[in-house]
C-alpha cells in the first residue's frame, strides 16, 4: 500500500500491482521458465504486450495506461517502467536471492501448512481469507495429479515471527470448517511418521495374509496326507555308499508311483512315500525281481509303516519338504524342479501336491521354528515363491531331501506411493 502522502491505489490498481509484482517476485520468477526467457532478451525488459497475455493479469485489465498507473503508485520499488512506457522490468537494484540451502531454510521457517478449505475455493477467496492473518507473500494451492485442489495450502509469510504468530492462533475456521494449521517443517515430520505407520500396517497386513495362506495350505496338505494311509514304505540295510534315490525309482518303476523319497546318499535307511498303496507296490516289485527284493544286490529289510509310526513319518516328510522350499526361496527363487518332484514313475497319471510357506510345526513339539520369528526384510515386495528343481543324478553329499512337486510363484506387493504435485501458479497477496 502507498505510504502517507503518496497517491492512493484503487482496489483494481492494488490487484494489478500485486499480480505483476508476484510475476517478477522471489517466489515465482525463479521457476517461471517463460518469463525468465523473456527477461533475457532485452536486458530484463518485458513488453506490456507480452504481459497482458498472462491469464490473471488479462482478467484484470489489458489497458496499458491502467497498468502503468497502478505500477507508478507502487512503493515497493520492485519494478521499473521504460522511458517509452511500453516495457517493464525487475529493478537491477533488487536482484533475485541466491537459491542456496540457507535461503531454502529461511523460506521453510516462515512457511505454514493450512488444511480445511473447500475443494472448490478460488485463489481470490483464499487471498481474501488470509488478508487479515498477517503479511503473506505467497499462497501455494496443493493439487492432485489430476489438478484437483486438495483443500490445503502452503503459505509463506514475510517473517518466521509472523508464521509462528499465525500458527499460535486458536480455533481458526473457514466459514464453519475447523482448520488444521502446522508449520511446514512440522507438517513434513508428521507426514513422515504417518507414512512409516502406514507402511508398518501394510507390512503387518501382508505378513498376516501370507501366514494365513500358508497355514491354509499346510492344513489342507496335512488333511490330504492324513487321508492317505498305507502309502509309506521304510527300507534299511547295509546299502552301498553310492546308493541313490534314482536306484529306488528304478526299482519300483512300473510298480508304484513315488511322490517322495526321504533318503540321503550314504545312509543305511530311508522312507518312500507312494501315491497309492505301498504294499501293492512292494508286492509288484517282489513279483518282478524276486521275493528277496534287493537294492544294488544288497539285502534290504522292507517295512510297511502304520499307526503312530506312519503319522510321525508323514510329519517329518512335510517339515523336511517345507525347509527345502524355504532354503530355495532364500537363494533367490530360481525356477528348479524339486528333488522328489521328478516325473513319477510307474504310470502317466502325474498327481501333484503343492506346498508353500514355512516349516510346519505341531502342538507336540516344545521348540519354536526360528524361521517363524524372523522379521521380513522388505515392505513393498514379498519374496517370490519359486518351483523346486529337479536334481541331477550326481548328487552332493549334503543331506538334502527330495521335494514333492513344483510350487507356483506367489508375489505379495504393495503399491508404491505417488508423489504430490502442487500448483506453480500460486499468488502473492
Amino acid at each position: 500500500m502507498a505510504e502517507s502522502g503518496a497517491p492512493q491505489m484503487s482496489l483494481l490498481e492494488k490487484k494489478i500491482d500485486d499480480q505483476i509484482e508476484y510475476y517478477f517476485g522471489d517466489h515465482n520468477l525463479p521457476r517461471d521458465k517463460f518469463l525468465k526467457e523473456q527477461i533475457q532478451l532485452d536486458d530484463g525488459w518485458v513488453p506490456l504486450e507480452t504481459m497482458i497475455k498472462f491469464n490473471r493479469l488479462s482478467c484484470l485489465t489489458t489497458d496499458f495506461k491502467v497498468i502503468l498507473e497502478a505500477l507508478s503508485k507502487s512503493q515497493t520499488g520492485l519494478l521499473e517502467i521504460s522511458e517509452d512506457k511500453t516495457k517493464i522490468r525487475r529493478s537491477p537494484s533488487k536482484p533475485l536471492p541466491e537459491i542456496n540451502d540457507q535461503y531454502k531454510d529461511e523460506i521453510k521457517n516462515r512457511s505454514v501448512y493450512v488444511k480445511g478449505f473447500p475443494t472448490d475455493i478460488t485463489l481470490d477467496e483464499l487471498k481474501e481469507w488470509f488478508n487479515d492473518k498477517g503479511n503473506v507473500e505467497n499462497i501455494q494451492m496443493r493439487r492432485t495429479l489430476q489438478r484437483q485442489f486438495k483443500g490445503s495450502v502452503f503459505v509463506v509469510f514475510d517473517t518466521d515471527v509472523s508464521a509462528k504468530k499465525f500458527v499460535a492462533q486458536k480455533d481458526l475456521k473457514y466459514k464453519d470448517a475447523e482448520m488444521i494449521v502446522l508449520l511446514k517443517e512440522d507438517y513434513f515430520k508428521k507426514k513422515n511418521e504417518d507414512r512409516k505407520h502406514h507402511r508398518a500396517e501394510v507390512k503387518a497386513k501382508a505378513k498376516h495374509e501370507k501366514e494365513e495362506k500358508q497355514k491354509q495350505a499346510e492344513d489342507e496338505e496335512m488333511k490330504s496326507l492324513d487321508e492317505q494311509t498305507g502309502c509309506l514304505l521304510k527300507f534299511s540295510g547295509e546299502l552301498e555308499d553310492q546308493t541313490s534315490r534314482e536306484d529306488l525309482q528304478e526299482l519300483f518303476s512300473g510298480h508304484g508311483m513315488i511322490k517322495w523319497i526321504d533318503f540321503t546318499r550314504g545312509a543305511k535307511e530311508g522312507t518312500i512315500l507312494f501315491k497309492s498303496n505301498a504294499k501293492e507296490a512292494l508286492d509288484k516289485a517282489k513279483a518282478a525281481h524276486g521275493d528277496n527284493l534287493q537294492i544294488k544286490k544288497k539285502d534290504v529289510t522292507w517295512e510297511l509303516l502304520e499307526g503312530d509310526d506312519e503319522k510321525e513319518t508323514l510329519k517329518k516328510i512335510i517339515e523336511d519338504q517345507q525347509q527345502s522350499l524355504n532354503r530355495k526361496r532364500g537363494r533367490g527363487g530360481r525356477k528348479f524342479g524339486g528333488r522328489g518332484g521328478r516325473r513319477e514313475r510307474g504310470g502317466r497319471d502325474q498327481g501333484k501336491l503343492q506346498y508353500q510357506g514355512k516349516k510346519t510345526t505341531f502342538e507336540s513339539e516344545d521348540e519354536c521354528d526360528p524361521e517363524t520369528a524372523s522379521a521380513e526384510k522388505k515392505v513393498k515386495d514379498e519374496e517370490a515363491e519359486a518351483p523346486l528343481s529337479q536334481q541331477p543324478k550326481t548328487e552332493p553329499a549334503s543331506p538334502k531331501k527330495r521335494a514333492l512337486d513344483d510350487v507356483k510363484a506367489e508375489e505379495v506387493g504393495e503399491p508404491a506411493s505417488k508423489q504430490m504435485k502442487t500448483e506453480n501458479g500460486s499468488e502473492k497477496l
